[in-house]
């Protein structure tokens, strides 16, 4: 029975780590709510600071790591992991425990089996044991060393095994999610430098806006324009405006949702520090990737250790048929308080040799089988997921740096095309309709820059977080820059 319950222990082990697991493997690079994504919240463990705390991608990183709400949830898992193997290996050392009683205790003699007529067949004259009593009280003390020792317990063994493998499997977990906050704040950090110069181009072409409209008035009121003019150029001002604010709203958004993600407080103002220019990144082969993904992914690796403690946990079922020897002993002195105290001892071995329960031993040994099948079945998925998503962020960055290089020459060439409509304007030759058309189009070139470097940046940190090395080498695929803007 105790062999059972050693391996019930074991089993829910399993259950536990298995069920954490779902939580490691999830992952978004756009976090939402906290309530249904836990890489969107955090342990809130800093309070707010007065003024501007400047952070760089590095600092956010490391807050994120300290802080995160599901890597926090994913250590206590480790935790709970390592205790539940501890307690699987003490079943197997020896159990020496110290007993030490002191008691007052009524007898009754007669009720044992003792009569006054028996008394002289030990000694005791009859004159004598008349006047002994036969309800006797005796304080006594006793002090005992107890031990005991599983000996062989091969099904133990094994579930013991299983334990240790559920220990590292909790390990590569948290080391997942470790690598999705790194993926989760990274993104988030890149989002907001994109927001910011977002922000910049707005403000930019508002003051082109905002002169244009001066001149535009000042050509009204001398009669050199028609009023369609500047109204045309009101319009386009005021719509400028509207663009300005959504573009700060988002970027005061998107600062309280990183805040959120590494422990600080939402009402931290935060400036970013670093940049994120356009840097090329050297591509590897798929064959190269894969085998990257391999010795690196820590969910391959996790899922590799559950199948082990299945394996093990499987064997371990089997080996219940099997005898099991124990031991029990104790040593110890017991006495009358204040009389002689006599030495105690018990050494006691016993086999266990299990007869029939045929039908408890198939139900373990199908459950086993169905765990494991279930986990072999999960690892061919993702071994076909890895391949898929390898090749995904491959062809993620091919697209990403060609909509980089279009974008670049898109803004190079509505720059040029704004600067021509507004001579024109300036020299009377045309209406403000064409300057308002060569804004629109620059606007837009502008933004889908800043949105092709965040997607190439973005792309670069998946392909980081499937090859299972983006938490120690994210800096190699985001390199810092002194400039968004600086465009190449």
């Amino acid at each position: 029975m105790r062999n059972c319950k050693f391996v019930a222990q074991a089993a829910a082990l399993l259950s536990v780590l298995v069920l954490s697991q779902g939580n490691a493997l999830a992952q978004s690079s756009n976090p939402d709510n906290s309530a249904q994504n836990l890489y969107a919240g955090s342990v809130e463990a800093e309070a707010p600071t007065p003024g501007v705390r400047k952070l760089s991608l590095n600092d956010a990183i490391q807050l994120g790591i300290e802080h995160n709400l599901a890597l926090t949830l994913a250590r206590l898992n480790q935790r709970s992991a390592e205790a539940e193997k501890l307690q699987l290996e003490n079943y197997l050392l020896p159990n020496i425990s110290l007993h030490g009683e002191v008691g007052l205790h009524q007898l009754n003699l007669v009720a044992l089996g003792f009569s006054r007529s028996l008394f002289p067949k030990f000694g005791i004259p009859p004159a004598e044991a008349a006047q002994l009593p036969l309800i006797v009280k005796v304080n006594s003390q006793i002090g005992q060393l107890n031990m005991s020792q599983e000996l062989f317990t091969w099904s133990g063994w094994d579930a013991w095994r299983a334990g240790k493998a559920n220990e590292r499997a909790a390990y590569y977990a948290a080391q997942s999610s470790r690598g999705l906050v790194v993926l989760n704040v990274g993104t988030q950090y890149l989002k907001i430098i994109a927001d910011s110069s977002q922000v910049d181009y707005a403000r930019s072409l508002l003051k082109t806006d905002e002169t244009l409209l001066y001149q535009a008035h000042q050509e009204h009121l001398a009669g050199t324009a028609a009023n369609l003019d500047e109204l045309r150029a009101r319009v386009q001002y005021q719509a400028q405006q509207q663009t300005v604010i959504a573009a700060e709203n988002t970027f005061e958004k998107d600062k309280i949702a990183l805040n959120r993600q590494i422990g600080l407080a939402p009402q931290q103002q935060i400036q970013l520090t670093d940049a994120a220019p356009y840097a090329d990144l050297a591509l590897m082969t798929i064959e190269q990737a894969r085998q990257e993904a391999y010795n690196n992914r820590q969910d391959y690796q996790e899922l590799k250790q559950q199948i082990l403690s299945a394996e093990l946990e499987r064997r371990a079922i089997k080996h219940e048929r099997y005898p099991s020897l124990a031991f029990n002993g104790n040593y110890g002195v017991t006495g009358v308080t204040g009389e002689v105290y006599h030495g105690t001892f018990a050494a006691m071995g016993t086999l266990n040799i299990p007869i029939f329960n045929e039908a408890k031993f198939r139900g373990d040994a199908d459950v086993a089988d169905a765990q494991l099948e279930e986990l072999r079945s999960q690892m061919n998925d993702l071994t076909t997921k890895i391949d898929q998503q390898l090749r995904d962020s491959m062809l993620d960055l091919q697209s990403a740096h060609q909509l980089v290089q279009v974008s670049n020459s898109n803004v190079d060439l509505a720059t040029t095309a704004l600067d021509q409509a507004t001579q024109r304007f300036t020299a009377g030759v045309d209406d403000n309709l064409a300057v308002a058309e060569a804004q629109s189009t620059l606007a837009q070139a502008q933004a889908q820059y800043v949105n092709s470097v965040y997607q190439f940046n973005q792309a670069k940190l998946g392909l980081a977080r499937n090859l299972g090395i983006i938490d120690t080498q994210y800096k190699n695929y985001i390199p810092n820059g002194s400039a968004f803007e600086s465009r190449k």
